[in-house]
């Protein structure tokens, strides 16, 4: 294997590291694999989301974040608040009545709502800036020349893995015709966006 194929799996390697644990991006891309809504464009704003910042911290952007802190507390904060409130949405989701869950089951949110929702969910997370751009960025630079053939290798593993998520979303479509496993999804979306916020908070 050449140094540069070495060092592009390396680079997706730990870009999906990084991207498949549990977060509030990997929830919100798994209920709209599910819905079977909008699932492209959400994939689509996660993978160049991610991209854009993958490119950014390879450039060496994260040396930013270091000598301003107080940009790192503001969307600590502002992140925090978002996943609450859509903890909130969440659990009032997961609290309707049967015949409420399939209604909204067959209703569709618009696109625009959705693709803002995915923005949020990713561009007001610290741990992204610090992950992709920081992490990421900083094992990135220790490649010398082959800097940018780690970074594809982490966009590449992003791509693959947010299609994965949203297009495999389909195959659990069965289990979710029922409205118990809807208020599961989204009792289990509410806990994970709490215990994230509250990390979040503790972590200033």
């Amino acid at each position: 294997m050449t140094p540069a194929l070495l060092a592009a799996f390396s680079g997706m390697g730990l870009g999906l590291a990084l991207i498949v644990a549990i977060g509030a991006q990997n929830a919100f891309v798994l209920r709209q694999g599910l819905r079977g809504e909008h699932v492209p464009a959400v994939v689509a704003v996660c993978a160049m989301s991610d991209l854009v910042l993958i490119t950014a911290g390879v450039a060496g952007t994260g040396a930013l974040l270091d000598r301003v802190p107080e940009l790192v507390t503001v969307l600590r904060w502002a992140g925090a608040a978002f996943l609450l409130a859509y903890a909130v949405v969440a659990l009032r989701r997961a609290a309707r009545p049967a015949g409420a869950l399939v209604a909204e089951a067959g209703r569709r949110t618009p696109l625009v709502p959705t693709v803002l929702t995915a923005c949020a969910l990713t561009w007001l997370n610290p741990h992204v800036y610090l992950d992709t751009v920081v992490l990421l960025g900083s094992v990135a630079a220790a490649h010398g020349p082959l800097r940018w053939h780690f970074g594809a290798g982490a966009a590449v593993g992003s791509v693959l893995w947010f299609s994965a998520l949203g297009a495999g979303a389909r195959l659990l479509r069965p289990v979710f015709a029922r409205p118990a496993a809807w208020r599961v999804l989204d009792g289990g979306i509410a806990v994970v966006m709490a215990l994230l916020a509250v990390g979040l908070l503790r972590a200033g």
